[in-house]
């Protein structure tokens, strides 16, 4: 598998389930309003042209060098747990609807899992680019 990157290009990708090869972002993403899908856009787009690292309000550090890219449309609070690796790529993990004033453990949870078998499959599996 090959990437396409110049330097200082950072390139965003949609994390693939190894087992059911479910894209959970995408999936989420189908799930929102247009307008929301619109604004998540610029945000990621906002993410890669900062290398992968936005501060408060934009993006929170999670631990486990998980981070939370944070996109609020009106009273939604979306949510898009990534990482920042190795070749200049950010791996776009899990994404959810935040409901409560802190994240959920579940949620952090299934990201890590996710990161799990990112890490494992990393080399053998085809993940999605974004635009």
């Amino acid at each position: 598998m090959s990437f396409e990157f110049t330097k200082d290009n950072y390139q965003v990708f949609y994390y693939r389930n190894s087992c059911t090869l479910k894209v959970p972002v995408l999936d989420y993403l189908k799930s929102v309003s247009a307008k929301e899908q619109a604004k998540i856009a610029i945000y990621i787009g906002f993410l890669k042209g900062q290398k992968g690292y936005l501060d408060e309000p934009y993006s929170r550090y999670l631990g486990n060098g998980l981070r939370e890219l944070r996109v609020d449309f009106g009273r939604n609070r979306n949510r898009i747990v990534y990482i920042t690796v190795e070749a200049q790529k950010i791996i776009l993990l899990h994404a959810f609807f935040k409901k409560t004033s802190k994240t959920p453990e579940q949620e952090i949870v299934r990201a890590l899992n996710n990161l799990q078998d990112y890490k494992i499959h990393k080399d053998i599996i085809a993940y999605e680019k974004t635009n």
